[in-house]
C-alpha cells in the first residue's frame, strides 16, 4: 500500500519555515503559498514537507523587503531576463530609498547635536519629504505593471504621482532628488509614448546633474544620458537615441559600485 505523507500543521510548518502563523493566512488568501489541505469543517490549514523550500524563498525576499507580486513573479518564472529586471528594480527603489534615509540622517544629527530644536523643525518639511518618497515608489510601481494590466486610472494616476513627487522634491529636495524626479517623469513619459514631455525632463534632468555634479551619485548622469536616449528612441530619432546610448556607456564605465554598473547596463540595453 502506498503511504501516504503525513502533513503539518501551520503552526508547526510556521516553527520550521520561520514564518509567523498570520503570514502564512495572508499567503494563502493572496495565492502566494496554499496550504496543501484545508480542513473542510474546522478550517485548518495543513502543510506539505514540499512546500518547505518554497516557504524559505517566501522568507529569504520579504527579509529583503520585495513586494509581494515581485516575490510571486520571482518564484514563478523561468524567465531568466523577467528575474533580472525585477532584482534590479528593487535594487534601484532600494538605492533611492537609501539616499532618503541617508539625508534623514543627516537632518537628525543637528537635532541631537542640540544645534536645532525639535519644535523648530517644520511640519512643512517633514510632509515634503514624505509626499516624495511616497509619490516616487507608488509612480514605479505603476510603471512596471504592464501595460495590457494598467488601467487608464492607474495610468493617470502614474503620470500625476511623477509630477507630484517632482514638486515636493522641489519644496525641500536636494539636487540628486530634482534630477531623480525629473528622470521618473520622463521615463513615465517614454512608457506612456509621449516624445516632447518626455525629451523636456530628460533634459532638466542633464541639466541639473551638469550643473551640480558635486551633489550627485556617480550614476546620475549616466542615467541622464540613458533618459535622453530612450526619449530619442520614442521620438523615432535612432541616431540621436544611439549617440546618447554612446555617452551613457561612456560615463557609466566609471561608476564605482558594480550592482550600478550592471543597472545601468541592463537598463540601457532596453532601450
Amino acid at each position: 500500500m502506498e503511504k501516504t505523507e503525513q502533513l503539518m500543521s501551520i503552526g508547526r510548518f510556521a516553527r520550521l519555515t520561520g514564518l509567523t502563523v498570520k503570514a502564512l493566512r495572508h499567503y494563502d488568501e493572496v495565492g502566494l503559498l496554499r496550504p496543501a489541505a484545508v480542513d473542510p469543517d474546522t478550517g485548518y490549514r495543513s502543510y506539505a514537507s514540499a512546500q518547505v523550500r518554497r516557504a524559505e524563498t517566501i522568507r529569504k525576499l520579504r527579509r529583503l523587503e520585495f513586494p509581494l507580486d515581485d516575490v510571486f513573479t520571482l518564484i514563478e518564472t523561468d524567465d531568466p531576463g523577467l528575474i533580472r529586471r525585477v532584482l534590479h528594480g528593487h535594487r534601484y527603489r532600494t538605492g533611492v530609498r537609501s539616499a532618503e534615509l541617508k539625508v534623514i540622517l543627516q537632518n537628525l544629527q543637528p537635532l541631537l547635536d542640540g544645534r536645532e530644536s525639535v519644535m523648530d523643525t517644520p511640519v512643512e518639511t517633514i510632509d515634503h519629504r514624505r509626499l516624495g518618497v511616497d509619490l516616487f515608489n507608488k509612480t514605479w510601481t505603476l510603471m512596471e505593471k504592464a501595460k495590457a494590466e494598467r488601467t487608464l486610472e492607474e495610468t493617470e494616476e502614474m503620470l500625476h504621482c511623477a509630477h507630484a513627487s517632482s514638486y515636493h522634491w522641489m519644496q525641500v529636495g536636494t539636487q540628486a532628488n530634482r534630477a531623480r524626479s525629473e528622470w521618473q517623469c520622463s521615463r513615465v513619459y517614454t512608457v506612456l509614448g509621449r516624445a516632447e514631455p518626455a525629451l523636456y525632463h530628460a533634459r532638466r534632468c542633464l541639466e541639473i546633474c551638469e550643473a551640480s555634479p558635486e551633489a550627485l551619485a556617480d550614476w546620475d548622469l549616466p542615467f541622464a544620458y540613458e533618459a535622453l536616449a530612450r526619449a530619442h528612441a520614442v521620438a523615432g530619432d535612432p541616431a540621436e537615441s544611439e549617440r546618447y546610448l554612446a555617452t551613457a556607456r561612456e560615463v557609466g564605465a566609471k561608476i564605482e559600485g558594480q550592482e550600478e554598473r550592471e543597472l545601468l547596463e541592463a537598463d540601457l540595453a532596453t532601450v
